[in-house]
């Protein structure tokens, strides 16, 4: 009787645990929860349709009545798209920029997301001295602001780097479609912190036994990272791929300071930002310019969202 007490007590909070979590999921899963995560849901997108109404609206009704009104006094056109994307006017051109934009963003994204696995590799399964630190090192790094790194990093690419007189690195000199460089260099370097530290905690959860049988069998560790972790952490891969393209896409700042403004190297966020007009007073533009700039991180976002959601989920669950 006295072995059989703990036993059931044990028993009584096991069963406990579970009663407590299955209410709480089956109130998440009530009609009003529900209700409440539709209502948020309207909310959240009643804007984004309003603009989406307005884009196809003519200048005259976008600037005189409310989008709302689409539904009593419909008129549609293109001429808004049509403006923006293709106009060789002051007005348009988004065409352009819009490929600036992808040139700027794809390798902005790439670059971070493979130097960033590498060292979280190296970092979690490689024994070196100093490791520790660097690590430390790479996670302090995530609280400099970006803002503080701009005048440094402009004037490295301008200047070079000069110590004791002696010129260690030459200036960069680039101009045109070369000022690229500058940007995709300027991404990388402030995304690696995060994304070495996500992935670092992501890579150094896997099995241990795993990495050990590979070592058995005569795998090095560039065919282990190659064959077993990266199909491994490709949820986490596709998050981190997720928020540096969005980030990289909607930044203005980045790219104005290192790109500049010229229509060979400025990004698709520059632009929108002149649509309006110097006094403000073209703004039925931005309907049209906004949504365009949205479509491409819609797209992203959707075809990676499987692969999002399994890269929060990591490591919530063992084995």
């Amino acid at each position: 009787m006295t072995t059989a007490t703990p036993t059931v007590g044990a028993g009584v909070q096991a069963t406990a645990k579970p009663g407590r979590a299955a209410r709480v999921r089956k109130r998440l899963n009530s009609r009003t929860a529900t209700l409440v995560s539709i209502v948020l849901a309207l909310l959240w997108t009643v804007p984004t349709f309003g603009l989406f109404i307005s884009s196809f609206r003519p200048e005259n009704q976008i600037k005189t009545t409310g989008w709302w009104t689409f539904f009593s006094d419909p008129q549609f056109t293109l001429e808004n798209y049509r403006e923006v994307l293709f106009s060789t006017g002051s007005s348009g051109q988004l065409a352009s920029y819009f490929i600036n934009s992808l040139a700027i963003t794809i390798p902005s994204v790439l670059f971070p997301i493979a130097f960033a696995s590498l060292a979280a590799y190296a970092l979690a399964w490689i024994n070196f001295k100093g490791r520790d630190w660097i690590y430390i090192a790479i996670f302090a790094m995530q609280i400099v602001p970006l803002q503080m790194a701009l005048v440094p990093l402009l004037k490295f690419f301008s200047t070079g780097v000069t110590i004791a007189g002696i010129q260690v690195l030459p200036a960069w000199d680039l101009v045109d479609e070369q000022k690229f460089a500058q940007v995709w260099f300027a991404h990388t370097c402030f995304a690696l912190p995060f994304a070495v530290y996500l992935l670092h905690n992501f890579i150094s959860q896997l099995p241990g036994e795993l990495m050990e049988s590979a070592r058995v069998d005569g795998a090095t560790h560039p065919k282990i990272f190659r064959t077993i972790v990266l199909p491994l952490i490709t949820p986490a891969l596709a998050a981190i791929g997720i928020f540096q393209f969005l980030w990289v896409w909607n930044d203005l700042l980045v790219a104005l300071i290192f790109a500049g403004g010229g229509n060979e190297t400025a990004p698709l966020t520059v632009r929108l930002a002149e649509l309006a007009g110097t006094r403000g007073n073209e703004w039925q533009r931005l309907t049209a310019g906004a949504f365009v700039s949205i479509v491409v991180p819609l797209i992203v976002f959707l075809s990676l969202q499987r692969f999002f959601v399994r890269g929060l989920l990591a490591g919530s669950v063992k084995g």
